[in-house]
């Protein structure tokens, strides 16, 4: 049996893990990245392929963004239909933060990542490797015993262990501890096309039908993911036909595209249980990032965004204490209560509308208000992209702001409703 002494050991090399590797490398700790897929080309498939803008300061710093670009990458943004009417968020030219994030394929970014984790000093990347079993000492984390693809094991004894495999973590599952599951009562499928014309591009668009969701999300390569998110109670009717299901799914949406004028270039892919799982971020020895984490209903397209920000702090936290040996217990702590206080309430809300209920009147009154008016939609949008908490919605300014702008759109009448919801020019 080998043995190996790691600052780190990163189970999972795809969004979070390879940022994680990078950046903690970066800080001159020695990294063993394991990944179970043996081809370096591996990637997620099922994905909304949406970065939040609230990640692309993470994508700057790990020198990203250029690559991102070249490889046909979208700065992207949302275009929201609701009961309503649109939602067009317009951010003003000197706002503070970047309003964009990225819409790339998996098959694109995943590659991408691993080459540069790989690249970074300090990292070993080790592929078609699984973790086993999590070495203790006490109740404490130190090391992950792990098998290659040919029954080699390997005996990684680390400072920190990082759980980054995912929605189905085995990191997570072989710490112990329960996770925390929410359901989800919307089923989804999925299909990519090319050359479909939508409207919004490169802004995705997503049609909320209250309480079923529809979305467009434009990317590289003139590639469009469509997706349908449904009432699970329709289930089987929906099953009884895919493909004619899925089409007609798309059928009369405001500004929607039309399905036969692109070229659909994947099966159409089901994902049937989609639960809200939250998991403790950390306890000594042990950290986890991305959906080992925190996964939430994919409606919203936080997933790939919080992978890179939960992976950049953990590295700021606990980074200096991983180097030298000291306090990384202590650091830890400091990344759970982080991790909590970012994205905990974000993913209450999102878990409570993925049980397939309609609007509540808080959130009727603030997309009304939102289809009429710019600061209004802007407050939304800034939550959406999750670089502002959810308590911004709730709060007094922003409620008695939103119930003057409904008061004067009733009295003001559909035609001037119409006028200010337009597409800006």
């Amino acid at each position: 049996m080998k043995k190996y002494d790691y600052d780190v050991a990163i189970v999972g090399a795809s969004i979070a893990g390879c940022t994680a590797a990078a950046l903690f490398a970066r800080r001159g700790a020695r990294v063993a990245l394991l990944e179970r897929h043996s081809d370096p080309s591996s990637y997620k498939v099922v994905c909304t392929h949406f970065i939040q803008p609230s990640a692309t300061p993470t994508i700057e710093r790990l020198g990203l963004a250029a690559p991102i670009e070249a490889a046909g990458g979208l700065r992207n943004g949302f275009e929201l239909h609701t009961p309503w009417g649109w939602v067009r968020p317009v951010f003003p030219d000197d706002y503070p933060h970047p309003s964009y994030g990225y819409s790339i394929r998996r098959e694109l970014l995943d590659p991408m990542l691993r080459e540069l984790a790989a690249g970074t000093p300090g990292v070993d990347l080790m592929l078609g490797v699984s973790a086993s079993e999590l070495i203790r000492d006490g109740r404490r984390v130190s090391g992950v015993r792990a098998r290659r693809r040919d029954g080699e094991p390997l005996h990684l004894r680390a400072r920190l262990v990082v759980g980054a495999d995912g929605r189905d973590s085995r990191v997570a599952d072989l710490a112990g501890g329960r996770a925390k599951v929410r359901p989800h009562n919307r089923f989804g499928y999925f299909a990519y096309y090319r050359d479909l014309p939508v409207a919004s591009a490169p802004s995705a668009t997503l049609w909320f039908l209250d309480p079923e969701v529809r979305y467009a999300f434009p990317m590289d390569g003139d590639t469009t993911l469509m997706a349908a998110f449904v009432a699970k109670d329709r289930l089987p009717a929906f099953k009884q036909d895919l493909e004619e299901s899925f089409a007609r799914a798309f059928d009369d949406l405001p500004g929607g595209p039309d399905l036969s004028r692109g070229e659909r270039i994947s099966k159409v892919i089901g994902k049937l249980e989609l639960p809200n799982v939250s998991r403790p971020a950390a306890r000594p020895g042990l950290a986890l990032i991305g959906d080992a984490a925190l996964a939430s209903d994919p409606v919203w397209g936080v997933g790939c965004g919080w992978a890179f920000q939960s992976a950049e702090w953990l590295v700021e936290t606990a980074g200096e204490a991983v180097v030298s040996g000291a306090g990384v217990d202590r650091a830890l702590a400091r990344y759970r209560r982080r991790h909590r206080a970012r994205l905990a309430l974000h993913h209450l809300l999102i878990a409570d509308y993925s049980t397939g209920r309609r609007f509540n009147p808080l959130e009727r009154l603030i997309l009304s208000a939102a289809v009429h008016d710019p600061r209004t939609a802007l407050t939304f949008a800034e939550v959406g992209h999750r670089m502002v908490s959810p308590l911004r919605l709730a709060s007094p300014l922003t409620l008695g702001h939103a119930a003057w702008v409904a008061g004067r759109a009733r009295r003001r009448g559909a035609g001037s409703s119409r006028e200010l919801s337009a597409r800006p020019k």
